[in-house]
């Protein structure tokens, strides 16, 4: 059993999944958005065994949903009736900056940063979510 985590952008998508254990995620790839997106996802899916998904939520700083919440909304729908899995909601405020600065401490390039900020996010929002589910506070 394993989640995968995504970091759903207008431009990308970047993909993280759970070890067995469901401890740690691991920054998987950055999905070029597509016709094939769904294609990738699924290859990915069948290849790393995954049977939850958790796409990070885009909630105002406020806790108020703007038009990208909507637009989340539609993508987890589209994958519950593409994949047949749950797919959960995370708030993803700051998972794109904790990332950028985890990048910049480690000295990575600017260009480097954009190959990889996407995939990181992910990473941070499924451990987010990974971390929470351990202390007993989301359904397994």
């Amino acid at each position: 059993m394993r989640i995968m985590g995504l970091d759903f952008g207008s431009k990308t998508i970047g993909v993280a999944v759970s070890d067995a254990f469901l401890w740690t995620a691991q920054g998987i790839k950055t999905i070029r958005r597509s016709k094939q997106e769904i294609d990738e996802l699924r290859e990915l899916i069948r290849e790393y065994e995954v049977n939850e998904i958790v796409i990070g939520y885009p909630k105002n700083m406020n806790g108020t949903l703007g038009p990208r919440c909507a637009l989340t909304d539609e993508f987890a729908e589209r994958l519950r009736l593409e994949f047949g899995l749950p797919v959960g909601l995370w708030d993803e405020r700051l998972s794109t900056v904790a990332a950028q600065r985890t990048l910049l401490e480690a000295d990575v390039s600017r260009a480097k940063r954009k190959l990889v900020i996407d995939k990181m996010a992910a990473v941070f929002i499924l451990q987010g979510y990974l971390d929470r589910r351990q202390k007993g506070n989301i359904p397994v």
